[in-house]
C-alpha cells in the first residue's frame, strides 16, 4: 500500500501522556512553546528520521516549510489520521490522536502570525524514540520476549496483487500467554508494499487467529487479567498481502514482537481478536451483498447473536478503496438501541485499531446482538476511487471490496461480568 507523500502526517499511538501547551486568546504564538508539544504528542513518532513518515517534523527548520501544508491538513482533519464521528458513540480511547479545536487554532495561529520561532528553551523535552527499526511498544514494555520473522519474498515490481503464506516455528517449549504484539514491514520498502497481515497459529492440526495488521496499526495489547495463548511447539503461518509499487522489492520479511506474560501465569480471562462481518448472515457466500454498480452509494449490514457476556476492547474497521462509512451498534436484550462507534470518513491507508478507554469498554450481557453496517461509495464523489465507471465485488485485492471489522473482545462468564459492571459502578460513584 504506498503513502501518499503528503498523506501521512501522524500516528496512531499518544506517545506523551502530557496535554500539549495551547495558547490562550491574545498571547503570541510561538513554535517551541505552542506548536512543538503538539506536533511531538501527536506526529513525530511517524514524521522523524527513519520512520514512515514523508518528512521529518522534529525541528523549527523542518517543520517551517511545510507549514501551509500542516495547516491545510489539521484544518480539514485529514491529519493526525483519526476518524471516529466524534457526535456519536463512546468517545474515550487509549490512543486518540486527534487534534482538539483549541490544538489546531494554535497551529492556525502561529502561521498567520509569521510562524515565529520563540525562546528554544520552551521547547518541550525530547523523546528518545527508536530508530526506523526498533518497536514502538518497547518505550513502555521493554524489550521483546520473542521477534519472529517470515521468510523472504521479492516482491514484483507491477502485476496483480502478491500473496505470501509461509509457516514458521516459534521456538517455544513451554506454553505462553501473550500480553502485547506489534506488527513491523521492512523499512522503507516493506511499509509501503505490505497491504495487511494476518498470522495465525498452528498447533495439532487447529488454526487459531492470533493478530492482524495493516497500515495505521501497531500492535495491540491485552487488558490487564487477559492473554492469548501460544501453545508450545506451536508454528505461525503468515498471510502476507503485497501491492506492487513500481519497483521490485527483493527478499523483504515482515516481522512479529511479542511480550509475554511471566512463566506460569494464566489469566482469569483469554482474549481475542475476531471478525465480525457487516453483511447478512442468510447462507449466500461471503460477500454475496457486496455487490456495488458504477455509481452507486451501497449499504451492508451484518448482524450477531452474542451468546455470553462480553467485554469489547477494541474496534478496527476494514474496507477498501470504496469505503466510507462503518457503523457498530449493540441491540440489548430488552430491546434498546447503542451506537457504540461509527466511522464517518474511512480512508483505506489508515486501518485504525481504535482502541476504547478502559473504563468505557462496552460491556454486553448475553443475548444482544452487534450490529455492523458499512456504506461503500462508487461514486464519483469518493475521492479514493480509482473507476467510479467500474462494477466492484468482494475479494482480496485492492481493487475489490469487503466489509468486515476486527473486534478484541473478551468473552466472559456471568460471574465475571456481574463483577466488572460492579467495580465500573463504584469507581464510577467515587469520582
Amino acid at each position: 500500500m504506498a503513502i501518499l507523500a503528503l498523506g501521512v502526517f501522524s500516528i496512531l499511538l499518544a506517545h506523551s501522556s502530557a496535554q500539549s501547551a495551547v495558547a490562550q486568546p491574545g498571547d503570541p504564538i510561538t513554535f517551541a512553546r505552542d506548536v512543538a508539544p503538539i506536533l511531538q504528542e501527536n506526529c513525530q513518532a511517524c514524521h522523524r528520521p527513519g520512520s514512515i513518515g514523508p518528512m521529518s517534523l522534529m525541528t523549527y527548520e523542518e517543520v517551517r516549510p511545510w507549514a501551509h501544508v500542516i495547516r491545510l491538513r489539521v484544518e480539514t482533519r485529514t491529519m493526525p489520521p483519526w476518524h471516529i464521528d466524534d457526535a456519536v458513540g463512546i468517545a474515550k480511547f487509549q490512543n486518540d490522536v486527534s487534534l482538539s479545536d483549541e490544538e489546531i487554532d494554535s497551529i492556525v495561529r502561529w502561521i498567520e502570525g509569521g510562524m515565529e520561532r520563540g525562546d528554544p528553551a520552551d521547547l518541550p523535552k525530547p523523546i528518545d524514540w527508536p530508530d526506523g527499526r526498533g518497536w514502538q511498544r518497547a518505550q513502555e514494555l521493554g524489550k521483546p520476549d520473542l521477534v519472529i520473522r517470515s521468510d523472504p519474498y521479492t516482491v514484483r515490481a507491477s502485476g496483480q496483487d502478491q500473496w505470501w503464506s509461509p509457516v514458521v516455528e516459534t521456538g517455544l517449549h513451554e506454553s505462553r500467554y501473550v500480553r502485547a504484539i506489534e506488527l513491523k514491514p521492512s523499512d522503507p520498502l516493506g511499509n509501503r508494499v505490505t497491504h495487511h497481515v494476518m498470522l495465525f497459529t498452528l498447533h495439532d492440526g487447529r488454526q487459531e487467529l492470533l493478530t492482524e495488521w495493516a497500515m495505521g496499526k501497531v500492535g495491540e495489547v491485552m487488558p490487564a487479567e487477559t492473554g492469548r495463548l501460544i501453545e508450545a511447539g506451536s508454528e505461525i503461518r503468515w498471510d502476507i498481502h503485497y501491492s506492487p509499487i513500481g519497483q521490485e522489492v527483493p527478499d523483504d520479511r515482515v516481522e512479529l514482537a511479542l511480550w509475554f506474560h511471566p512463566e506460569g501465569y494464566e489469566p482469569e480471562y483469554r482474549n481475542a481478536l475476531e471478525l465480525f462481518r457487516a453483511e447478512p448472515m442468510d447462507g449466500r457466500p461471503r460477500g454475496a451483498a457486496i455487490d456495488i454498480q458504477p455509481g452507486e452509494v451501497r449499504t451492508v449490514q451484518g448482524i450477531h447473536r452474542l451468546e455470553q457476556p462480553v467485554r469489547i476492547e477494541s474496534f478496527q474497521p476494514h474496507m477498501h478503496l470504496r469505503g466510507r462509512e462503518m457503523t457498530l451498534e449493540v441491540i440489548y436484550p430488552d430491546g434498546r438501541r447503542e451506537i457504540l462507534s461509527r466511522i464517518d470518513r474511512f480512508h483505506h491507508n489508515w486501518q485504525i485499531s481504535y482502541r476504547y478507554a478502559e473504563e468505557v469498554m462496552p460491556l454486553l450481557p448475553a443475548g444482544s446482538r452487534l450490529v455492523l453496517t458499512a456504506v461503500h461509495d462508487n461514486s464519483e464523489q469518493n475521492p479514493n476511487n480509482p473507476d467510479p465507471s467500474q462494477w466492484v465485488g468482494f475479494g482480496r485485492r485492492t481493487v475489490d471490496e469487503m466489509a468486515h471489522a476486527w473486534i478484541g473482545i473478551t468473552h466472559l462468564d456471568q460471574e465475571g461480568y456481574e463483577r466488572l459492571l460492579r467495580e465500573r459502578e463504584a469507581k464510577a460513584t467515587s469520582r
